[in-house]
């Protein structure tokens, strides 16, 4: 079994914004492939802890897409105890974030690196207790994004032109999803 997370902030004050990009990728992933909704907040409860989660088959594979319900800087407690609940190592947990290094409309992907300063993948490590986890981050880097400061800028709504190369970002990483090794 395999978990997917995509991070992002809940609330529709946090809804098409930078920050929100791993929510985004999840949300068009189950659009193209599965004509799936992620099952409601009241579905799937864990404690103190609620997410959006859709139980799927990738192939041979059983795999859990989540999108945590909690707050970005918190998103280890969330992934933790997902990978606790359904019995899922680190090597076996996938992550969908933005990423302010990467240009917009890239993706990279990552195994066993560091946060970067990404305060969700700070919060995963140290949750998890390793780094030993795999990564798409979705690059949301642009010439505004030098303007402003950064916890201001991931916060932003996504202009339409953002929207565009975001995109193609998006459409990467679900390509990634399916045809990464790690699976």
């Amino acid at each position: 079994m395999k978990l997917i997370v995509g991070l992002g902030n809940p609330g529709d004050k946090y809804k098409d914004t930078w920050h929100n990009a791993g929510f985004l990728v999840l949300d068009e992933y189950l659009k193209q492939y599965n004509s799936g909704k992620f099952l409601g907040r009241a579905n799937f409860k864990m404690s103190q802890f609620k997410a959006e989660i859709v139980e799927m088959k990738l192939g041979e594979e059983k795999i859990v897409l989540a999108k945590p319900l909690i707050f970005m800087n918190n998103s280890g407690d969330a992934v933790q105890k997902l990978a606790n609940f359904f019995h899922i190592k680190p090597e076996d947990i996938m992550i969908i974030h933005d990423d302010i290094d990467i240009e917009l409309g890239k993706i990279k992907i990552a195994f066993d690196s560091s946060s970067a300063g990404h305060n969700g993948i700070k919060s995963i490590i140290a949750r998890l207790g390793t780094q030993k986890f795999n990564r798409i981050r979705v690059g949301i880097k642009s010439e505004k994004q030098g303007q402003i400061p950064t916890e201001k800028y991931v916060l932003q709504k996504i202009d339409k032109d953002g929207k565009m190369l975001l995109d193609k970002a998006i459409t990467e990483a679900i390509k990634s999803l399916e045809t990464n090794d790690w699976l």
